[in-house]
């Protein structure tokens, strides 16, 4: 249940970035409403199962860096596996498209970050931990 509101917080986190950077984040292959929330589904389905599956080896690879940096390269794996969602989904006609290089993708992360906070904060989620 707990992975199944992580993509849907996901879902919603990358439909606000997108209206908030609408020069930079694109979101392909909707002409509808519904086919647009059912491509929104599916990139925050790939999005999640990237962050749950390549992001914690690349944390653990990139320890040094995150104490030199005191954390701050968080970000720049955040902005790496954002680039890697959107260079799975390129190869389709649908998915989500970034624009503008590598440090819009940081900036990108960085939103998304902050308006996943905002929604964990709001949406009531596992009380056990």
């Amino acid at each position: 249940m707990n992975f199944i509101v992580r993509v849907l917080v996901t879902a919603l986190a990358l439909w606000l970035t997108s209206l908030v950077l609408d020069d930079h984040l694109f979101i392909v292959g909707g002409d509808s409403a519904g086919a647009t929330i059912v491509i929104l589904l599916a990139v925050s389905l790939l999005f999640t199962l990237v962050n749950s599956i390549v992001k914690p080896l690349l944390q653990f690879i990139s320890i040094p860096l995150y104490i030199l940096t005191l954390g701050l390269f968080h970000l720049v794996i955040n902005a790496l596996m954002l680039m890697l969602t959107a260079w799975i989904t390129e190869a389709t006609q649908w998915g989500i498209r970034l624009e503008g290089g590598f440090w819009w993708a940081v900036w990108i992360a960085l939103i998304l970050a902050v308006v996943n906070a905002v929604i964990n904060a709001v949406v009531p989620g596992d009380q056990s931990r």
